[in-house]
């Protein structure tokens, strides 16, 4: 990425700020012809843009680079999941104790010289107490690394004085990881002296990071769409695809570059629930076309092939009616009296903003996104909350069949040892991880407090879960980090401490968090637990219901002196939590009842915090998406809303209920071609 001079932003505004003076000058004057207004009038025109000017582009020049659109990632990972806490994605070194390739790119300096140098980062354990500065990271200018190392100091995200480099015209940059153990890098500015650091908080950095980077005009189109779907999911996947076969333009808008969510080989989570049940066996055709079917060597933190990302987006990318919009995080919505005229997405690594009309908007984020920038109706529990996990997996470094199939980032150098006999995988002590030298967990005994019959096995599986106590939307970042900081003291401690296991190694990690919980929108029912305990059956009836009503909350027999950082579940079970099943639950929890074009699918749908843990699994949410596609069309075809497919059309629902997933019209007024999956 080539760096922007802030005197060309600063010359391509004066350019549009005369023009736009001219203009107003011209029609002003034909309606007043008072010399002493027309003075006063372009004298606080001038005032405002001097004002809008001066914060961005006053002082000394500026070059940003940001580190996600660095030309060549190496082993970095681009992590989006707290843009809206901290400013911006990042690039994260994510290596597993095993530095990380280099990033590069190349920047292009108008004038030549001394610049002093900031970058953003942080020391990711310091909101712990803790030392050792995991995160330690170098910037490397034309190869040769500055002064500072970086990812040293700090709780919190901002600007760490790198000293100053001497430049020419033209600079290659990189990030150099020095430890892979997790350090993360936002932006880089060069700045000409005298430098002060660049603003650090929101809105003023938001508006200075858009100047720089020539983005601060108004968003792109998008385009119109009678559906919008953000979110990638299961959930947000299927509702885009149903929609799609009803002959509806649907735009899919998802923050990551697969679908699937937490079914994704970037989270690992199996997707669960059954589908097809009796008296709508086709709801879940679609879902069964997204998801690969359970089979031997299938469940969580597997390979990130048995969770087949291409098959998902072959099935999204074979609907003509979908615009698929890969990496773009909606963070602006335009609501106008209780319905929604557009959503703004960003672009995880360009920073470029679209700007995407629709006529109905089907917030399939799980964290309620769409519908908290809307204004809708939410709950979030406020007795705790389901944490989030981060999946792991360990190696064999002596097996040559594990080895071949590795997702390391180190995998060719580990070939060459593994090959040539150098199979011992040493493993650093790490101070700053969990101390678990003298604790229990998974792994080093079973769930039961016992001695575990098959260790490994309960290494890195879905009870490895944190954030009990936190807000699973603000909190995200340090909720991930506490998951790593317990995977890395506990192998800390089985390799260290224990002595097992010489030749293993840790092999995979998700470092984007699989989340269970955290906004609930309202519809006009709020489904709850009582409510399948009692079996009461709905008019409405749209999706079936087959987990048990799994509320998580901290293992007691992990948690002692953890001090809130829980790192171990537990979950609701046996008499009270289960229910006669397939539960067919109401459509009307699939729709807001103050955002009048809002669907949501997903498990941030209308139900109570128990009612919660039978409907979040990942299959039971693709089959509300399919309903919501269908319930779209009715809403397109018949010139109605969400509430209204309730009120006056449930019959035709469920007609479409019936038809087989792979039916389809060429458009929204054609018949339904009745096609078998």
């Amino acid at each position: 990425m080539q760096g922007i001079f802030s005197r060309v932003a600063l010359h391509r505004l004066t350019v549009r700020f005369v023009n736009r003076v001219t203009i107003l000058v011209r029609r002003f004057t034909m309606l007043v012809t008072c010399r002493s207004i027309v003075i006063a009038y372009l004298v606080a025109m001038l005032a405002v843009q001097a004002e809008r000017c001066t914060p961005a582009h006053a002082g000394p020049s500026q070059i940003l680079v940001e580190a996600e659109q660095f030309a060549d990632l190496g082993g970095w990972d681009v992590d989006q999941q707290a843009m809206e806490q901290m400013g911006s994605p990042y690039l994260l070194a994510h290596g597993l104790g095993v530095p990380v390739k280099d990033a590069t790119t190349g920047v292009t300096f108008p004038e030549s010289g001394v610049h002093r140098v900031w970058v953003r980062t942080r020391d990711w354990v310091a909101p712990w107490g803790q030392h050792g500065a995991p995160g330690r990271f170098q910037v490397l200018v034309n190869g040769v690394p500055l002064a500072m190392t970086f990812g040293t100091e700090g709780a919190d995200w901002h600007w760490q004085d790198g000293g100053t480099v001497d430049v020419g015209g033209e600079a290659t940059v990189a990030l150099h990881d020095l430890t892979g153990f997790e350090g993360r890098c936002d932006a880089i500015v060069f700045v000409q002296e005298p430098a002060v650091a660049p603003p650090n908080a929101d809105p003023e950095m938001t508006v200075w990071r858009r100047n720089l980077l020539g983005l601060d005009g108004p968003p792109g189109d998008g385009g119109e769409f009678d559906l919008v779907v953000v979110g990638g999911g299961v959930a947000g996947t299927a509702a885009a695809v149903s929609a799609a076969r009803q002959g509806l333009a649907v735009a899919l808008v998802q923050d990551r570059p697969v679908l699937g969510g937490n079914g994704s080989s970037e989270v690992r989570v199996w997707p669960e629930g059954h589908t097809r049940q009796q008296p709508f066996p086709h709801v879940g055709d679609i879902v069964e076309e997204l998801c690969p079917p359970k089979a031997a060597g299938t469940g969580n933190a597997k390979g990130g092939g048995i969770y087949d990302d291409d098959r998902k987006l072959r099935v999204a990318r074979a609907e003509p009616h979908i615009t698929l919009m890969l990496e773009q995080r909606v963070n602006e919505v335009e609501a106008h009296d209780g319905k929604i005229v557009s959503v703004t997405a960003q672009h995880v690594r360009s920073a470029r903003r679209t700007r995407i009309r629709g006529r109905l908007f089907a917030d399939c984020t799980g964290d309620a996104a769409v519908g908290f920038l809307a204004g809708a109706d939410f709950e979030v529990s406020s007795e705790g909350t389901m944490g989030a996990s981060n999946l792991w997996n360990v190696l064999d470094q002596a097996d040559a069949g594990q080895v071949l199939q590795c997702e390391c980032k180190d995998k060719d150098a580990l070939t060459v040892q593994t090959e040539s006999g150098s199979v011992a995988a040493p493993f650093p002590r790490l101070p700053w991880a969990i101390d678990l030298a003298d604790k229990p967990f998974p792994g080093r005994q079973s769930l039961d407090g016992g001695t575990a019959k098959k260790p490994l096995d309960l290494l890195g599986g879905w009870f490895w879960e944190s954030g009990f106590d936190k807000d699973q939307i603000k909190d995200i970042e340090r909720i991930r980090d506490n998951n790593l900081r317990a995977m890395y003291g506990a192998w800390d401690a089985l390799k260290n401490v224990d002595g097992q296991y010489p030749n293993h190694r840790l092999g995979w990690s998700a470092f984007i968090a699989g989340k269970r919980e955290s906004r609930r929108l309202l519809g006009d029912v709020v489904l709850t637990a009582d409510d399948f305990r009692g079996g009461k059956a709905w008019p409405d009836a749209a999706f079936p219901c087959t987990w048990h009503i799994d509320v998580h909350f901290p293992n007691p027999a992990f948690d002692k002196d953890l001090d809130g950082d829980a790192f171990i579940s537990h979950y609701t079970r046996g008499k009270g939590y289960t229910y006669k099943g397939p539960y067919w639950a109401p459509y009307r929890c699939l729709y807001s009842r103050t955002i009048s074009n809002l669907f949501m699918a997903g498990r941030n749908i209308s139900v109570d915090r128990q009612a919660l843990g039978a409907v979040r699994v990942m299959r039971t949410c693709g089959m509300m998406g399919e309903i919501v596609g269908k319930a779209a069309w009715i809403c397109v075809s018949h010139e109605t809303l969400p509430r209204g497919v309730f009120e006056r059309h449930i019959d035709l629902l469920h007609e479409l209920m019936r038809a087989p997933g792979g039916s389809r019209r060429e458009g929204v007024k054609g018949e339904l071609q009745s096609i078998a999956p």
